[in-house]
């Protein structure tokens, strides 16, 4: 074998996706990861607000996501430290919308037993920002976390190369041709690449690679998403606040040292771009803010977009496609990419190697159709 040029899988795409399973498929096999920008993370991975919520996203998201906590509080030996740390989440719902506030919280109860109801009083002492008479209810999760995205991915990465997988840079991929039972891969430096499995890990780009394959769609939809900071008053104490979030997701807060990072949660259809923040959206967000807290400050100090990018159902598409041989799934992860990388990277794996579905995803209820690209 060259090991320049001839592998057993071709991962394409740098972003959390790509390196986390490329780095459990290196274990058992020679994993090469193609990166269409000159850096690897450039576009959704980089951008992403870093929160770990179990009470987030639908049932196949959240035994995902809760099968990844053991995993990111332990990580084995390519990371020398754990990669959450603590920030609570507090989600409120508005004036007449207690009943789906409660609705979520019996539906997120048994994967996370810490979530709690609260009062309007509660909640207001634990977020003093927060005007009571505004809300309804909340739901309160003690042991919702943020990540070290950086930490995260780079120790994936460190993972990968110290298994023998390659890491190329400025390597988008323009075809991709098969050739018996192998792959053959032509970057856009005409470099090219061959592997019995090519893994679609493109993200937004997803069905773009796709196409070169001939394999039908899925469907993906890339949507901006717009963050942006506040600076708040000389004396401002963020240290112990949570993440605050409405459900109906009109916009969320999370502490960011002496700053607030603030997002109004917007969904814009969108083409795979290098996203921009939508100052229309800023401006909408603050409106929301002053409605719901005490926080009138309007001086953004900063902002970026980042692109979610869902199908239909918004759950992952994980697994071989049912027409073209030997071209794989792991696309549409959405907002959740961070939080479920680590249970979704060994899914992943497995379904390469033609193995089940760990037992401990599956037994969070996870089951293999949930993610099957067939199921579109």
């Amino acid at each position: 074998m060259n090991a320049r040029h001839e592998f057993d899988v071709i991962v394409v795409g740098g972003g959390i996706a790509g390196v986390s399973i490329a780095c459990e498929l290196s274990r058992d096999r020679a994993v090469c990861l193609l990166e269409q920008e000159a850096a690897l993370a450039f576009h959704t991975t980089g951008r992403s607000a870093a929160l770990f919520l179990e009470t987030y996203g639908n049932a196949p998201i959240r035994a995902l996501t809760s099968a990844s906590r053991e995993f990111l509080t332990d990580p084995p030996e390519f990371w020398d430290s754990a990669l959450l740390s603590p920030r609570s989440l507090l989600q409120f719902a508005v004036r007449g919308r207690g009943d789906a506030l409660e609705s979520l919280f019996h539906q997120v109860h048994e994967l996370a037993p810490s979530a709690q109801l609260v009062s309007p009083t509660e909640a207001h002492a634990l977020f003093p920002l927060l005007r009571a008479e505004h809300i309804d209810a909340a739901l309160f999760d003690p042991e919702a976390m943020e990540v070290d995205v950086h930490a995260l991915h780079q120790g994936y990465v460190r993972g990968l190369r110290a298994r023998g997988g390659f890491v190329v840079t400025s390597g988008g991929v323009v075809a991709l041709e098969r050739l018996g039972e192998v792959w053959q891969v032509t970057s856009s430096d005409g470099s090219i690449r061959r592997a019995p499995v090519v893994v679609n890990a493109a993200g937004a780009w997803a069905d773009s690679v796709a196409d070169l394959a001939g394999a039908a769609r899925v469907g993906l939809q890339p949507l901006r998403r717009t963050i942006f900071m506040l600076g708040l008053p000389e004396g401002a104490d963020l240290a112990r606040l949570p993440t605050l979030s409405d459900i109906d997701e009109s916009f969320y807060l999370k502490p960011e040292g002496n700053q607030m990072l603030c997002s109004p949660a917007d969904e814009t259809p969108t083409e795979p771009l290098d996203a921009r923040p939508d100052d229309l959206e800023i401006a909408r967000a603050l409106d929301a803010i002053g409605e719901a807290t005490t926080l009138t400050t309007r001086h953004v100090r900063s902002s970026w977009a980042g692109l979610r990018s869902f199908v239909a159902d918004r759950t992952p598409v994980v697994g071989f496609d049912a027409t073209v041989e030997g071209f794989f799934w792991c696309a549409g992860q959405g907002g959740y990419g961070i939080q479920t990388c680590a249970a979704l990277a060994r899914v992943g794996a497995a379904l390469v190697r033609g193995e089940p579905i760990p037992q401990d995803v599956l037994a969070r209820g996870l089951a293999v159709d949930d993610l099957s690209p067939a199921r579109r």
